[in-house]
């Protein structure tokens, strides 16, 4: 791992994840964006993390995509780096440990969409988001999928056609992001929530967002069948009956982490 992705795992298992480049404004190189895979998938394969929060360095969470990179670049380089990216989103959202994005300054394109991605977000008040590439006649079509996924149809063509910037309060009210605290509170209430994500159980958690993704695009028929076999096969697992036992006998549960 280099200097560009910096990693630590707290006694809480809540791990960080930073993206330290503040000299491009965090932008989404492909070193980058491949470091971040390779740091993911790690955290994907560890016990003892959680809950992630997924950090940047500097006053800029991310500008996106390096342009210059994307400047000059022959199809395959170009067809590389949105496959690349891509990749990155998914792993976001299919690695066990819920990742939380703790949102500073702006996030703009790639940045954006990174926010959508992750399955929580913490954004100081003064963040703002936007999907400008239409404005550099480059449409932010990879980010359009995580974007249309995360708010209304209309919010996200809004950003989309103008690449307008989004409020904190707007990204909250829309759903972009899930909390929005006084800036000087940004870190403390990214650990919080973490710390509180890493209570529950790991094998139950794993199991609610595996399912999150699975049923989110299933026609309501196909979801309830699926999720009713998760939610049986959830029921009979150590963790459960452990939770089960604990709620009626009025004690704290002691987690195995283990279905």
């Amino acid at each position: 791992m280099s200097d560009s992705i910096v990693f630590s795992v707290a006694d809480d298992a809540v791990a960080t994840v930073s993206i330290n480049e503040p000299d491009t404004r965090n932008a989404l190189s492909l070193a980058v964006m491949n470091e971040l895979i390779d740091t993911l998938a790690e955290v994907g394969r560890r016990t003892d993390v959680r809950a992630v929060i997924l950090a940047t360095a500097g006053h800029v969470f991310s500008s996106g995509h390096d342009l210059k990179e994307i400047r000059g670049a022959e199809l395959e380089s170009q067809q590389e780096t949105f496959a690349v990216c891509s990749r990155l989103m998914q792993l976001i959202q299919s690695i066990p440990q819920p990742v939380i994005a703790q949102v500073q300054g702006v996030a703009t394109a790639a940045g954006c969409q990174l926010v959508a991605s992750c399955d929580l977000a913490v954004a100081a008040q003064s963040a703002r988001f936007a999907t400008p590439g239409v404005k550099i006649g480059l449409f932010c079509s990879t980010p359009m999928v995580a974007l249309t996924r995360a708010v209304p149809a209309k919010t996200a063509m809004r950003m989309l056609l103008t690449g307008d910037f989004l409020s904190a309060a707007d990204a909250l009210t829309f759903g972009l992001v899930s909390d929005v605290v006084a800036d000087d509170e940004l870190e403390m209430a990214s650990v919080e929530l973490a710390r509180k994500v890493a209570s529950a159980s790991s094998a139950t958690v794993a199991i609610g967002k595996a399912g999150f993704y699975e049923q989110r695009d299933l026609p309501v028929a196909d979801a309830y069948a699926h999720m009713s076999e998760v939610m049986a096969r959830n029921a009979v697992a150590a963790d459960a009956q452990e939770g089960i036992d604990a709620f009626l006998g009025r004690r704290q549960p002691q987690w195995q982490h283990r279905g």
